[in-house]
């Protein structure tokens, strides 16, 4: 069974219920979580999104120019 839940003030909460007796023991296994997002990945994304002018019209054409 696997059982969604949030971690708050040192007690795991499900966030549905469940259907144990109360008491049950269980034995919890916490995978690793992906690494939270920076404090300036929006400022980060911001400027990966900007446009510059290249001069080129057709960059696909060059693709392959420094492929070894």
């Amino acid at each position: 069974m696997t059982v969604r839940a949030i971690y708050e003030n040192g007690v795991f909460r499900p966030i549905d219920p469940v259907t144990l007796p109360e008491r049950t023991a269980v034995e919890v296994m916490v995978p690793e979580v992906p690494a939270q997002k920076s404090e300036n990945q929006d400022e980060i994304f911001a400027i990966l999104r900007t446009s510059y002018p290249s001069g080129e019209s057709n960059v696909a054409e060059r693709h392959d120019e420094h492929q070894p």
